[in-house]
């Protein structure tokens, strides 16, 4: 039986500039794992990455040169030795957690530019980008350099 109404424009379908607009907004608010792996590897002087889970899971994994600050431990006394000149991006496990959009409100709440890091340490990981255990941020160049040797050995 053919369906001659489209469930994709059943609602209708944007103009181009409306679509632009949406698009831009989202890119303004989000970055992905290729775009902040690119910065970290050229030591972009702007980006600063927090992960605001758990010192626990920190432990466990983390993005290479990511600092721990839970979303919980964020106050006005906490974030005061915050750089106010850097632009955060705040990441926690993934899609079935908030803690980087708590983390990403609470900074931007107390005067800090902030953004959500999409997918999280999930999709970090998914796309093949190194992790760091432990209590050290590490960083992205030695990570990679790591991946990549055990990977070859594989």
């Amino acid at each position: 039986m053919k369906n001659d109404v489209s469930s994709v424009l059943k609602y209708g379908c944007p103009e181009p500039f409306e679509v632009a607009a949406e698009m831009l907004h989202k890119l303004r608010f989000h970055t992905d794992s290729w775009d902040l792996v690119e910065d970290l590897k050229a030591g972009h002087p702007a980006i600063v990455v927090i992960d605001a889970r758990s010192p626990e899971t920190y432990m466990l994994g983390h993005i290479p040169g990511a600092i721990s600050f839970p979303h919980r431990e964020m106050t006005e006394e906490s974030v005061a030795t915050l750089d106010p000149d850097k632009v955060y991006v705040v990441y926690c496990d993934g899609i079935g957690c908030n803690a980087s959009t708590k983390g990403a409100y609470k900074l931007a709440a107390f005067g800090f530019q902030a953004k959500e890091l999409l997918g999280g340490l999930d999709w970090w990981r998914r796309d093949g980008h190194p992790v760091v255990n432990g209590p050290d941020a590490g960083n992205i160049r030695e990570a990679r350099e790591r991946y990549v040797a055990i990977t070859n050995q594989a």
